[in-house]
């Protein structure tokens, strides 16, 4: 399919939006952060915009998405408010944790978005948890897990895989392969660093996407998650991807060369989206800005939306640390 085919049918400018909304607002954390606005860790998802963006394209709103601490480009295409999103890394009651997960932390139950989770691998036996919950109670539904590179080389991983073909889950797992686990290089930790093939020697239909390019990204997750839907089993997504910022904001980054990171920012999602759209005569410079604009806008809001919230009151501090009694009593 030709170019602007591809990008009449995937709506290229809904998508150039949606990688837009991530990279600005991850490009204003970092300002916040360094403002001290925002404290404690921060992982960024700047340069893999085309993952979030594709993958969402195929994730209905009844699904479910467990995702790893590099998360705010999730949360945020998945539905979760960017003002919500924004009051939470401030600490504030109004974030859609109380304040009290941060960054790495994010979660929504009315959008289905289960995390935000530290620990690396920690949303894998999560998500096969919930699938199998949906399949038992006979619900047409698959969970989206996403985890990196890093993750396959946890025990989890294995256990999960297994699982998951064992007992024909409805799950959708996406690897974001940006072939870093923190500052330790793929061939460095995995013997076979061909993970689709990895993922396939668990009995379930794997391969691997170009995750640079949002176009290519919407089509496999598209097939990929109807295949889960039409046969309840699961399915492996390798999308290669990379991240343009060091691990997280207190990263030294001395693991890999300026002219490496170079070299895979001439593959920018972004600006690659935005010339083919240009191409095929979609939109111009105004239309850009006018992207551009409406994203400066929300984040502005969301900024002036965290600013003005609320501390938790240290009343509370002990809240949530133990069950209710009351409530459990009148169960």
């Amino acid at each position: 399919m030709s170019a602007a085919g591809r990008l009449a049918e995937a709506d290229g400018r809904h998508l150039l939006h949606q990688m837009l909304r991530v990279r600005r607002f991850e490009e204003r954390c970092v300002e916040l952060y360094s403002a001290t606005k925002i404290r404690g860790f921060l992982h960024l998802y700047i340069g893999e915009e085309a993952v979030a963006a594709g993958t969402m394209e195929a994730i209905g709103p009844k699904d479910t998405v467990v995702s790893t601490y590099r998360e705010h480009g999730h949360a945020l295409l998945r539905g979760v408010s960017a003002a919500s999103i924004m009051a939470e890394m401030y600490g504030r009651v109004e974030g859609c944790s109380r304040g009290r997960g941060g960054s790495m932390h994010l979660f929504d139950a009315g959008t289905r978005f289960y995390g935000g989770n530290a620990i690396v691998g920690g949303g894998l036996p999560l998500a096969i948890g919930l699938a199998l919950a949906d399949k038992l109670r006979g619900l047409n539904r698959l969970t989206a897990c996403f985890f990196g590179d890093g993750a396959v080389a946890e025990g989890e991983f294995h256990e999960t895989m297994n699982l998951a073909a064992l007992w024909q889950l409805p799950v959708l797992f996406l690897c974001e392969n940006n072939l870093y686990a923190m500052g330790t290089e793929l061939a460095r930790h995995e013997s076979q660093t061909d993970l689709a093939l990895k993922a396939s020697s668990y009995q379930m239909t794997a391969w691997s996407v170009d995750g640079m390019d949002v176009l290519s990204v919407r089509e496999a997750a598209r097939r990929a998650a109807s295949e889960v839907r039409d046969g309840g089993r699961p399915c492996f997504l390798d999308l290669r991807t990379y991240r343009f910022r060091a691990h997280s904001m207190y990263d030294p980054e001395l693991y890999r060369s300026k002219a490496e990171v170079e070299r895979w920012r001439s593959h920018d999602p972004i600006p690659a989206l935005t010339a083919q759209l240009q191409d095929a005569g979609l939109i111009d410079d105004a239309g850009v800005q006018q992207i551009e604009r409406s994203v400066a806008d929300e984040i502005d809001q969301a900024i002036a939306f965290a600013e003005a919230g609320t501390p938790e009151p240290v009343a509370d501090l002990e809240r949530f640390v133990y069950a209710d009694a009351g409530k459990d009593a009148a169960r």
